[in-house]
């Protein structure tokens, strides 16, 4: 696709930019977003911010770009997700297997 901008105004260039600034700004957000859909509020999940060894942490909170992140040691982060990996489930400690025992109350 070939757009011509060359018979445009300054000023509808100035308005052509802004619609394509806001509509970068909505993509980059709807890939944010879809990429927060696979984790859950209550997710284990691990990250490596620069400067510090790998971290693991429990989601607490959706932002607008990011999830809150609390470390296993209780700091905060904010972090987008593309930078979170899940901890498997046997690393959150969920069991092997579950019983569920089932009571008859007819008796």
């Amino acid at each position: 696709m070939k757009i011509d901008i060359d018979g445009l105004s300054e000023d509808e260039l100035i308005e052509l930019n802004h619609k394509v600034v806001a509509r970068l700004r909505f993509l980059r957000e709807m890939r944010s977003h879809a990429m927060m859909l696979d984790f859950r509020i209550g997710e284990k999940v691990r990250f490596r911010p620069d400067g510090h060894s790998e971290l693991t942490g429990t989601i607490t909170k959706y932002n607008k770009r990011t999830v809150t992140v609390i470390t296993e040691g209780g700091q905060h982060w904010n972090v987008s997700p593309g930078f979170l990996r899940k901890v498997a489930a046997a690393q959150q400690g969920a069991p092997d297997s579950v019983v569920v025992q089932i009571f008859d109350h007819e008796k």
